[in-house]
């Protein structure tokens, strides 16, 4: 992947040197990278594709949510990359009866393809699958026991408190989360309850770090923030999403994110790419990244800030700032306006009323 910042040092059990890699970085380390590669929707990060090994993973986690010969799988997914979702179905393939690969489309057209595909089995983000199962019942009126769903597999988001439980329940049906890395999408660990940790598909692979050093952990963990690691050969990856760890030896599913990116839909988004393009525009003296989930979905709003009033009800500066967020993120972003001018330039904000954004500085995490 292209590096974004790189420190040689010693894992926890004492082994060779390891470089420490984050999201993002420099184009030109993308260049040097050959194969097939997997680029994120706004170009930040670039790995190379997963190897063919690599499916053993996605069979292990199918088989893990009790996928049979007699299931028939639909992934409505998408990722960084776009292959997560090939590549689940191509494994489901070899494991169940039929399996395809849809994408993430309107429930409508979810919901049709399940129907005429005989789902069984649904691979889906968790807000995904609650604004399918809110469609049913409010737009739709329709039993979610009708659609005969077997089987739900959540993955590429964290999760809201009780989802799992209430997918289970309205659906009537096995709901199994899988953590995979948000790099490649490969899962590397799955979970059958929210109350579960991870269960790790390659124990090896995926471990804890410390959020102050570029230092893994060891078990037993001591109670606290962690952040959640891939370890390929001698790289390290941190993957931006934090676990908050009891004490012991078993690696909980994330809760929060932290650094320079934001999870939103299942898509990261570059805050340092944001600052970037708001800067490029002249009035922009502030703003404020809001990130919520009232209902189902994720929602963006970007609250601008200028730094004279004649810009604040200029509907060219509001579609500059518009164009701009296109040209970044594919990402849905609602653009307001603050009622009042500041000359006095501000360093732009990020709330999350999801409570998921720890921050942009990893050794300074919100509490």
């Amino acid at each position: 992947m292209t590096p974004e910042s790189t420190t040689s040092l010693p894992g926890a059990d004492g082994g060779a040197p390891a470089v420490w890699r984050t999201r993002g970085g420099p184009a030109s380390a993308a260049r040097a990278l050959t194969g097939l590669l997997l680029v994120s929707p706004d170009g930040d990060t670039v790995v190379r594709g997963a190897p063919a090994a690599a499916a053993g993973a996605f069979t292990a986690a199918l088989e893990a949510a009790g996928v049979g010969p007699s299931d028939r799988v639909v992934v409505a997914l998408s990722n960084d990359g776009e292959l997560a979702g090939p590549q689940w179905a191509h494994a489901a393939a070899e494991r169940a009866q039929a399996a395809a690969s849809i994408g993430p489309r309107g429930r409508l057209r979810l919901h049709h393809a399940l129907e005429a595909l005989g789902a069984t089995t649904l691979v889906i983000t968790p807000t995904g699958a609650m604004d399918l199962l809110a469609r049913l019942h409010l737009e739709f009126l329709l039993d979610p026991l009708d659609l005969g769903l077997r089987r739900i597999i959540l993955t590429g988001e964290i999760a809201s408190r009780r989802t799992m439980e209430h997918l289970a329940s309205e659906f009537e049906a096995d709901v199994t989360e899988v953590y995979c890395s948000p790099f490649t999408g490969v899962p590397l660990g799955w979970r059958s309850s929210e109350a579960d940790p991870l269960t790790p598909i390659d124990p090896g692979s995926l471990r804890l770090a410390s959020l102050e050093k570029d230092e893994l952990l060891a078990p037993p963990y001591a109670e606290g923030l962690a952040e959640l690691a891939i370890v390929d050969g001698d790289t390290v990856l941190r993957t931006g999403q934090v676990a908050r760890v009891p004490a012991g030896e078993v690696i909980p599913a994330p809760v929060h994110t932290v650094g320079d990116h934001v999870l939103v839909r299942g898509v990261w988004l570059s805050l340092e790419r944001l600052r970037r393009a708001l800067g490029r525009i002249d009035g922009v003296s502030g703003w404020e990244l809001g990130l919520s989930r009232q209902g189902t979905l994720d929602v963006v709003t970007l609250t601008v800030t200028f730094n004279r009033e004649s810009l604040i009800g200029n509907p060219m500066w509001r579609s500059r700032i518009q164009q701009s967020l296109k040209a970044i993120t594919p990402i849905t972003i609602a653009v307001e306006v603050a009622e009042r001018a500041a000359e006095t330039g501000a360093p732009g904000t990020v709330t999350d009323a999801r409570g998921h954004h720890l921050g942009r500085d990893r050794t300074a995490p919100a509490p």
